[in-house]
């Protein structure tokens, strides 16, 4: 379905062509930002000055994306480091709340996109851009997540969406790119689009967001392992935790970034972390996609699992609630609201006795939970094997005549 014809601008800080003269477009190389560095040239008579982060992307190669976005127009092209950022800053946060969203998408593209805005902020003031681009479109989230959190960092920031400006759908795009020689990832018999950083790969398009069609995974999960071809061998890992965050990857001491990137290769191998999700999307509509999260997907599993093991009953219950809220916040563009901050606050609080050791069997496609020890361990054998528990069953029938006295009053009016 094409977009409508005629895009009225209402918003007073979406930027009007003949008011910029240099703009930042947050590039990623894929089809839509492909064309757009040309069309915003053209469009708008400015300078465009490309940025593309370096998330620890799993398949892009950011040096050819680079000297693409030089060769087809750019003024400048800044790839910017910030791995060990987004892991530290941002992605930590993620695995404290155990981000999962209306099921086990671990919310890489919502994270993502904080760091993103956050820092495309920051370089536009450094290259004096009076505007920034991006390629979302006009009926997904990540709009509102870019304009949101722009908005917010620097209320004075005009932006461009070029796709919901041009009268082009995908195809029409495609012909476009290669009317001028723009080499693009997608074409005609592979519609599929991904958005790419450490934490996960999201596939959407083509037959991916139509739920009637069982998606073909074969032609565009090619990174990793699908479960059906991995090991018939069960691989056991284990990865330890300080106050949440996974420190050591199999008994070796890692930056989160870098612990993140390896496990993802032992896990993929193992097609673990692979997702389909019809989910509701911020702006009223439902729609499919598929999800490459090995690593993700792992850390998660073993942090819940052993945040658990060392809270109390109470502070689960509390903190399961906490995460769906947290999720839907940060999959809501809602990532720099105060609110945040208070959650975060609470999931350090909680996270301070997360300490310990978890073992996870893989195995086609499944990440399982096998074994944990911590020193704030709340099962009764920790404290057995030391002689420091001690459980009276004497008092178990009081306790259950006590406990089920309202239930059992009720049953008998």
């Amino acid at each position: 379905m094409k977009q409508q014809t005629t895009y009225q601008k209402v918003a007073s800080y979406e930027a009007k062509k003949g008011e910029v003269k240099m703009v930042l477009l947050l590039y990623s190389g894929g089809l839509d930002t492909s064309v757009m560095l040309k069309w915003i040239i053209d469009e708008y008579h400015a300078d465009v000055v490309t940025l593309t982060m370096d998330l620890g992307q799993q398949g892009d190669d950011l040096s050819a994306i680079q000297k693409k976005a030089l060769k087809f127009g750019a003024k400048k092209a800044i790839v910017l480091d910030v791995k060990d950022e987004f892991a530290r800053k941002y992605i930590s946060l993620g695995i404290k709340a155990n981000a999962s969203y209306q099921g086990e998408y671990h919310l890489s593209t919502p994270i993502g996109r904080a760091i993103t805005a956050a820092k495309a902020i920051e370089i536009a003031a450094t290259v004096g851009a009076d505007a920034i681009a991006h390629g979302c479109t006009g009926k997904g989230n990540d709009q509102v997540r870019f304009e949101g959190y722009m908005l917010t960092l620097n209320p004075d920031i005009k932006i461009i969406a070029p796709v919901r400006e041009w009268n082009m759908d995908r195809n029409e795009e495609i012909a476009y790119a290669e009317k001028y020689g723009i080499p693009v990832p997608a074409s005609v018999d592979f519609p599929y689009s991904v958005d790419d950083n450490m934490w996960g790969m999201t596939w959407e398009g083509g037959e991916i967001e139509d739920p009637q069609y069982i998606p073909k995974v074969e032609k565009f999960l090619t990174t990793y392992t699908l479960a059906k071809n991995a090991p018939d061998k069960e691989e056991f890992i284990t990865l330890s935790f300080t106050k949440g965050i996974p420190t050591q990857l199999n008994g070796k001491k890692m930056k989160l970034a870098a612990l993140i990137t390896a496990l993802n290769g032992i896990a993929g191998s193992h097609g673990v972390g692979v997702v389909h999700l019809v989910e509701d999307r911020l702006i009223g509509l439902k729609d499919r996609g598929v999800y490459e999260l090995p690593a993700g997907h792992v850390i998660i599993s073993a942090h819940k699992a052993l945040e658990q093991y060392v809270s109390t009953r109470e502070s689960n219950e509390l903190k399961n609630q906490m995460d769906i809220k947290w999720a839907y916040l940060c999959y809501g563009a809602k990532w720099f609201d105060p609110v945040m901050d208070a959650i975060n606050s609470f999931n350090a609080a909680v996270n301070e006795k997360v300490t310990g050791v978890v073992t996870i069997k893989l195995y086609k496609g499944m990440a399982t939970i096998v074994a944990m020890t911590s020193p704030f361990a709340m099962h009764h054998a920790s404290f057995t094997t030391n002689g420091g528990y001690s459980y009276n069953v004497n008092a178990s029938a009081g306790f259950i005549e006590v406990y089920s006295l309202q239930m059992k009053l009720a049953h008998q009016r």
